[in-house]
């Protein structure tokens, strides 16, 4: 038994790197497709690598998918960005991303996706703005390393002393570039979306917590959701 929860753990892992792998891909090729395959002159190509490379991606797979992306492998794929709003169990609102090259397939598996919520506009309770993950090295003082590379805002670290930088759109490249020279370890940089009024988990029961997290769940498992913005605070 002990040999086959082994193997099951190890699928488990493989599974979700691929599911991770299949992720930083889309948005490689998406990011070659916009701004073109040099990640020099193309910032969001340069963090998706940057990404892509954090996660231990092989370099021709890499490599791929920015000629994929750019239009120069023969077997190029057109990637499309699609938006889908709406509720999460307990008015949770829900931002969700997805890059797809099949929209007709994607909004009937998102309709699925939301049976439990609600699909609706909430637009307009968030602000879409960059986010980047950041570790503070020893000794860095966050609040300052924030103000001195521009952030707007930032939300202290968590359990695992992860700090969430918030910046303008236009700033994200600028301000990741700055961080590290305040003794800030740049971990991911995306941009993404805010929630203005969210809800507080502490206001939940643990029941309706766990609803709310199965929801988000299926929601990151379907093979075309990018990203999962859901306006939660602890």
């Amino acid at each position: 038994m002990g040999a086959q929860w082994k193997a099951k753990g190890k699928a488990l892992v493989a599974d979700a790197k691929g599911k991770l792998f299949g992720k930083l891909v889309k948005e490689i090729m998406v990011a070659a497709r916009l701004g073109g395959g040099d990640p020099a002159a193309n910032s969001r190509l340069r963090m998706a690598v940057e990404a892509a490379r954090k996660a231990s991606m092989p370099k021709d797979t890499l490599d791929r998918a920015i000629k994929k992306g750019s239009g120069a492998g023969a077997d190029a794929v057109n990637y499309s960005s699609v938006l889908f709003e709406g509720y999460a169990p307990h008015r949770v609102p829900v931002m969700v991303e997805c890059l797809t090259d099949n929209p007709n397939r994607t909004a009937p598996n998102m309709r699925v996706c939301f049976r439990k919520g609600q699909m609706s506009a909430v637009a307009w309770d968030f602000d879409h703005v960059g986010m980047i993950e950041g570790e503070a090295e020893s000794g860095a003082d966050v609040e300052l390393a924030a103000i001195e590379a521009g952030a707007q805002d930032f939300e202290a670290g968590d359990e695992e002393g992860v700090t969430l930088f918030i910046t303008e759109i236009a700033d994200l490249d600028a301000v990741s570039k700055a961080l590290p020279a305040q003794g800030i370890k740049v971990l991911s940089v995306k941009l993404g979306y805010k929630a203005k009024n969210p809800v507080s988990m502490g206001s939940l029961s643990a029941e309706q917590q766990e609803e709310v997290q199965d929801f988000l769940a299926g929601l990151e498992n379907d093979d075309d959701v990018q990203h999962v913005f859901a306006g939660l605070v602890d």
